[in-house]
């Protein structure tokens, strides 16, 4: 099996839900630890709560602490993909099986993994949840990075050697897996007039158009879950032209549509639930801010309440939903202003290097 050195930018894949739910803690923390660390008995007592949590299909449910153990009589939660569950899950008994040999966290973890690979759809797609079932989990779900998680993880299972407990032919089709998630990418984002722009957070499964999910999460361009999207195709390797084109793209997108010489705080507010509320005031030195929904084919940022009633205005919804959800943030500043000009560079770099190379 080949082992290939990652990107720099592998690194800057970032896998955390855009506005997380999930619990606070879990094994994802763990997973900084040193390679001794996982054959102690520490890890292993961990490992034996994580095992308590997986489903009969093989995953993991969200916002649970998942490395404590299961309550006794209690049944282990539905499996997902939301909230980041079930990958770092899977890294932490893979750590385990590695380290120590030992075939219980072994079985569990090839269990999980194909798991995720039976999940994926024929066109590389992954749904919010397997089986998907007839709601919006069964979209193409790059929510909260769900997708860039799952590919990120397949990837890994095909390339590093921390795997290699992993028979090859299943890391071929992780690997595999992985290059049909980018090439689903690349069908799902969304032109405007002939120019490529972001995605939505999700797509449908069979045509790739947008389509909405809760009430108040509408069709829509995003500016948080682009992001994630953006990140791992710069970490390919040797990127194709199309998947150049799709990284510059959406760069000029972001830049076009940054929303400038405004700031979003919380103000003290005695007649608000909570004496508190949130509210955008004019500030010329705040950084950019991007909001999480565009319009397709306007731009126009836009906020919805519960009934899914669009909003050009923060202060046009209710309280509730103002002051509940992630509608306004920086995500996308380390990305443009830091992450893509070095890029950028290094690929400069790269073909100067490689024309000026002899034969």
């Amino acid at each position: 099996m080949r082992v290939l050195a990652p990107s720099l930018f592998w690194l800057a894949i970032v896998c955390w839900p855009v506005a997380s739910a999930r619990a606070a803690d879990g094994p994802g923390p763990y997973l900084k630890r040193p390679d001794p660390w996982f054959a102690t008995e520490e890890a292993r007592a961990i490992a034996e709560a994580i095992l308590s949590h997986q489903s009969a299909s093989g995953g993991w449910p969200k916002n649970l602490d998942t490395t404590r153990p299961l309550a006794i009589g209690k049944v282990a939660g539905p499996a997902t993909f939301d909230n980041g569950a079930t990958t770092d899950e899977l890294r932490f008994l893979a750590r385990v099986a590695q380290a120590t040999g030992r075939e219980r966290e072994r079985v569990a973890f090839l269990k999980g993994l194909r798991h995720v690979l039976d999940a994926q759809y024929a066109n590389g797609g992954w749904p919010q949840s397997s089986p998907p079932g007839s709601g919006y989990a069964r979209h193409i779900t790059f929510n909260d990075n769900a997708m860039v998680c799952l590919m990120d993880f397949v990837r890994e299972v095909g390339r590093d050697d921390r795997y290699d407990f992993v028979d090859a032919p299943l890391r071929e089709a992780s690997y595999a897996a992985f290059e049909r998630g980018v090439e689903c990418i690349l069908k799902c984002q969304v032109r405007v007039d002939g120019q490529r722009t972001v995605w939505c957070a999700q797509h449908d499964a069979i045509d790739f158009k947008p389509r909405p999910a809760r009430s108040y999460e509408l069709v829509s361009l995003s500016g948080a879950e682009s992001v994630g999207i953006v990140r791992l195709l710069m970490s390919l390797d040797r990127p194709s032209d199309e998947v150049v084109e799709a990284i510059e793209s959406a760069v000029d997108w972001f830049r076009k549509v940054a929303i400038e010489g405004r700031r979003q705080t919380t103000r003290e507010d005695p007649m608000a639930p909570g004496g508190r509320d949130k509210v955008i005031v004019a500030d010329p030195k705040a950084p950019p801010l991007w909001a999480r929904f565009y319009e397709i084919g306007t731009n126009r940022p836009f906020f919805a309440d519960r009934d899914g009633t669009k909003k050009y205005r923060l202060d046009e919804i209710g309280h509730e939903r103002r002051n509940g959800y992630a509608w306004l943030g920086d995500w996308p500043a380390g990305l443009v202003y830091r992450e893509y000009p070095a890029w950028r560079a290094l690929r400069t770099l790269r073909d100067d290097l490689e024309t000026k190379r002899p034969g």
